[in-house]
């Protein structure tokens, strides 16, 4: 029996196939489902793209609100700075104020006076002021997205009670007569102390959870505060009066020979941080998501807890000890801007260093003569502020 040549087959298939789509067209129960079909899937083409273009839109509004939230921080940490400056009992007007200084800066100085006045004596603790708000707000904000918990920031972490009794202990055994420079070692040194601990303590795989972290923190927090009151307790009057002083937190003995540290640790913490932003978004969303795309959870939150350690420490050691910048300010700045760590970070350094200059400006004049410590401010000012946010946000606010 004689077979049919391949080219014979494939002729008569494509007879058939034609056949078929003439009936399509010609049969009014498979045309019009077939046309009804198509018109559907242009509509649903014509859908998609509306939404494309809406999904666009408010993904450029909400850049164009955390540009503007940005902006707003720096123009307004500009302003109150002028007047936190001009403000004293030497009567300077805010313009005469930046004139002075950038006739400093260009070395012509026509009021010799006026210059040292503002360069030498006010200046040093409004820019100890922006680097610290700067520091504390970053750590605060990637130390509650490393541990994924919204109470953590340097007291918790036990930064803080550690740099606090370092500076009681240069205190009590009269290290600190001539100069500061023994305080702000060993504060230094001890809220190092914290961390390295942490660190030690996350080697452990049943300690190495973020929780745990925290809770290490506050153990080691309430045994520091603990040491710290001990030697209170067996320091005179003067240097109670000197432990008291450090402990609510100043930037009234900040010097020009202070600056270079605080700003080199800052600028270089804040800078690497920023760097490691998109990681931080990973990773604050769980350890399994960071591992799926080959980020190692444990180096990269140690890592980070270092990095905010140091941060944290080369700040109070000159500043003492000054609450709530870290806490409050992520919280508020993520009501505006969201918990994108790629704008976080950066708008909550610039609202940190906005908060604090406002807050030493207040504590100078809601009280004057008298000066109100800026570490009291911020605490009158977050504790009220974070409970708001509690109440008024609960989780959302997280």
């Amino acid at each position: 029996m004689n077979k049919p040549c391949p080219s014979s087959e494939g002729r008569n298939r494509s007879r058939n196939n034609m056949k078929f789509i003439d009936n399509v067209e010609e049969d009014p129960l498979i045309a019009k489902p077939m046309s009804r079909m198509v018109h559907e899937w242009s509509k649903t083409d014509e859908g998609d793209s509306e939404g494309y273009r809406k999904h666009m839109a408010d993904y450029h509004r909400t850049i164009r609100r955390r540009l503007f939230f940005i902006v707003l921080c720096v123009v307004i940490t500009i302003v109150a700075a002028g007047y936190a400056i001009a403000y004293g009992p030497l009567d300077i007007s805010f313009a005469d104020t930046y004139i002075t200084i950038w006739n400093h800066i260009t070395g012509n100085i026509q009021n010799t006076g006026m210059d040292f006045i503002i360069v030498n004596v006010r200046a040093p603790r409004i820019v100890a002021g922006i680097f610290g708000g700067v520091g504390l707000a970053v750590c605060g904000a990637v130390l509650q997205s490393v541990l994924r918990n919204p109470l953590a920031d340097s007291y918790t972490t036990g930064v803080s009670s550690g740099a606090s009794f370092g500076a009681t202990l240069a205190v009590t055994m009269g290290l600190s007569v001539v100069n500061s420079t023994p305080t702000v070692i060993l504060a230094f040194v001890f809220s190092m102390l914290p961390i390295l601990a942490i660190i030690l303590l996350s080697k452990h795989r049943s300690a190495s959870s973020p929780t745990v972290m925290i809770m290490f923190g506050i153990g080691l927090m309430y045994i520091f505060n603990a040491l710290t009151t001990v030697f209170m307790l067996w320091s005179s009057p003067e240097d109670l009066a000197a432990i008291y002083q450090w402990q609510v937190g100043s930037l009234a003995k900040v010097t020009w020979d202070n600056i270079p540290y605080m700003a080199a640790i800052v600028i270089i913490g804040t800078i690497v941080i920023q760097l490691l932003s998109g990681k931080l978004n990973v990773l604050a969303t769980g350890d399994e998501n960071a591992k799926a795309l080959g980020i190692n959870p444990h180096r990269l939150r140690v890592f980070l807890l270092a990095v905010t350690g140091l941060v944290c420490a080369g700040i109070v050691s000159f500043t003492g000890v000054i609450g709530f910048v870290g806490l409050v300010t992520p919280h508020i700045v993520r009501i505006f801007i969201g918990a994108d760590n790629r704008y976080l970070i950066p708008a909550s350094a610039l609202f940190g260093a906005m908060l604090m200059v406002v807050c030493d400006l207040l504590g100078r004049a809601v009280l004057d003569p008298a000066v109100l410590p800026v570490g009291v401010v911020m605490a009158f000012i977050g504790g009220p502020t974070f409970i708001w946010l509690l109440v008024r946000k609960g989780n959302s606010a997280w």
